[in-house]
């Protein structure tokens, strides 16, 4: 009854932070109002500001910001113990990522649906712009590069997955279409999308389909890659009702769904136990520590400070402020609709989070195929989660996720194989949203950087035909795919050959960057935020510890793997000559100790100019 206590207690909270903290910030902090005419109605253009209903809106966004991240993060902090990462996400979610992702929402709105990075330069400083957009330009490199590797991890380890994942395009394409140009209700589309996608996880892996997943899924991760870039693309492209929006949101149902069976599942197994082992059903408990005992013996990093970073879409994330400020704040009808796109949709991420610690402390438990071996209870624990090293790679963390999960499923009557298939495409989907989104988003950086290099070149003549070629929409998303093909071309391994070796297996050496850089980017968007509300005159106090809290800690472990130890490892990036990782990590802080800098300076020159108080 404890995991069922739990699950059950933090979405009472959550529920009881949406209608006080976060009703508190709308309110009497942002002060939203329906007079406030949106972005998307008044500079609508039928391709990135398109006005939208705000359910559709909240399913974009909702499944670009959740990606692998609350999965694959909380799914390896649980080694520290259940309760640490159990109640950094509850806290997380609610006084830090959800005010992150909800006030860079307004932000954007507030200024035209600019991107955070664009407003930077106009609250702090016109050189902060141009550092935070590089930084920005970076960490969605790294996002780019990864989450390929990780949609082809996923195909690998769940072929079932794959014709349910492939069949969403056309189902999008249609929704949209219907949707948008025909203007029919949403309801039908909806009820009707959802039954075609449960549909072909039932009959995906069935005849003739089982052989065309096997071949998918034995294709090189190169070329998986090359066209999971290939289709971003496409999609960035695209007007975003035609494939982004509707795809997301379609998803969104599907994943919102599913999560909705997890906890009937867990119930069902909280109260009478988990599926039938030999005529008996196996109690529904906590199977790992609350609190790791033996550090050393399971080769644990430090826990301050990773596993701030370790666990990080499910607590705060740097990359939904792109997210918020990229392409929600260009949908949304009404300004009143941002609490529940962008705080609801954090604390719904945070949600997600928490099922998926008890999936993987208890669900795991349920029943755990190791060989020819079924392992239960701490048994099964100890055999997943061996040792830090063990554990640290994509396939554990994912499997973890998906055996603990599926155990719930099963437990109301759901079959094994459907379970799995549905878990793996539950996986795969939320990382093919968060990768065509951030390809459109890493387009909309690069042409704001475009416009500010040709910006200040001297001839007027040539800069007009040069600003139309490099910000055309075509040139900058060419370029962010090729940048991330290179990055995930690179072999994981010192001295392995590159394309004809290890090739696509490059996230994996920026996997270790994901989750500081992640953070650290999340520390510079409150920094703006923070900025952009004193300009403003509104209060802030609520920001600070937050603001500084998300700027040390990342960088204190990004500095720590650089010079002293890596995570898993004894050996620094720099001893064990990891340079693209040095480089990119050292080039990161760079850049944000530089805007830290000019934004201290400038809050200087703010203080100094503010008139006394009167006594």
């Amino acid at each position: 009854m404890e995991t069922l206590a739990i699950a059950i207690g933090s979405l009472v909270l959550y529920l009881i932070a949406y209608n006080t903290y976060g009703r508190w910030l709308g309110q009497k902090i942002f002060k939203l109002s329906k007079d406030n005419v949106a972005p998307a109605l008044a500079l609508e253009d039928g391709n990135d500001y398109v006005p939208t209903k705000k359910g559709i809106v909240f399913g974009h966004h909702f499944t670009s910001i959740a990606g692998t991240g609350p999965i694959v993060g909380p799914a390896l902090a649980v080694m520290w113990g259940w309760l640490p990462a159990l109640i950094w996400v509850l806290v997380g979610s609610i006084f830090i990522g959800a005010v992150h992702d909800f006030g860079a929402l307004v932000v954007s709105m507030r200024n035209q649906g600019k991107t955070v990075g664009d407003i930077a330069g106009d609250v702090i400083t016109p050189r902060v712009r141009t550092l935070f957009l590089l930084i920005l330009a970076v960490a969605l490199s790294i996002v780019l590069a990864i989450f390929g590797l990780v949609i082809a991890v996923v195909f690998r380890s769940f072929p079932q997955s794959i014709t349910p994942c492939l069949i969403q395009i056309p189902l999008a394409i249609a929704i949209g279409f219907f949707v948008h140009r025909r203007g029919l209700n949403i309801l039908i589309p909806s009820i009707a999308s959802l039954a075609i996608m449960y549909l072909s996880v039932a009959f995906g892996n069935v005849g003739f389909l089982e052989s065309w997943n096997s071949t998918l899924a034995a294709w090189p991760i190169m070329t998986w890659v090359t066209t999971l870039l290939a289709y971003s693309y496409v999609a960035s492209v695209l007007p975003v009702w035609v494939l982004l929006q509707p795809r997301d949101y379609i998803n969104s149902l599907q994943l919102i769904s599913t999560i909705a069976l997890v906890v009937l599942g867990l119930v069902v197994a909280g109260f009478v136990g988990g599926a039938p082992i030999e005529g008996v059903r196996p109690a529904l408990e906590i199977v790992a520590p609350s609190v790791e005992p033996d550090i050393s013996a399971k080769q644990l990093p430090l826990i301050f400070p990773f596993l701030f970073v370790t666990i990080a879409c499910g607590a705060v994330s740097g990359f939904h402020c792109l997210v918020s400020s990229g392409t929600s704040s260009k949908q949304l009808e009404c300004e009143t609709e941002a609490r529940f796109v962008g705080y609801g949709s954090m604390l719904t991420e945070g949600f997600l989070a928490v099922l998926v610690i008890l999936a993987c402390v208890a669900g795991l438990g349920l029943g755990l195929h190791k060989g020819d071996q079924l392992l239960t209870g701490a048994a099964a624990w100890n055999a997943q989660y061996p040792d830090w090293a063990s554990s640290k790679g994509l396939g554990p963390k994912i499997s973890a996720f998906v055996t603990g999960s599926s155990n719930f499923l099963q437990a109301i009557g759901i079959s094994a194989d459907f379970a799995k298939a549905l878990m793996g495409v539950f996986v795969a989907s939320f990382a093919a949203t968060t990768l065509d989104s951030a390809c459109r988003l890493q387009r909309y950086v690069i042409q704001e950087l475009m416009g500010s290099i040709i910006h200040k070149t001297p001839s007027e003549a040539p800069k007009k035909q040069l600003k139309e070629f490099l910000t055309n929409k075509h040139t900058c998303t060419i370029f962010a795919c090729v940048i991330a093909w290179w990055m995930a071309s690179l072999p994981a391994s010192p001295g392995a050959s590159g394309l004809f070796g290890q090739a696509g297996s490059g996230g994996v050496i920026l996997w270790p960057l994901f989750g500081a850089t992640n953070q650290l980017l999340g520390g510079l968007a409150f920094l703006v935020i923070y900025f952009w509300m004193r300009k403003q005159e509104m209060p802030t106090w609520f920001l600070v510890l937050p603001t500084i809290f998300m700027l040390i800690l990342p960088a204190w472990a990004m500095l720590y793997q650089i010079f002293v130890a890596a995570i898993g490892s004894e050996l620094s990036w720099i001893e064990q000559e990891r340079w693209l990782l040095v480089g990119i990590g050292g080039l990161t802080l760079i850049l944000e100790a530089w805007m830290i800098f000019e934004a201290m300076t400038r809050l200087k020159a703010i203080q100094k100019k503010a008139p006394p108080r009167a006594l």
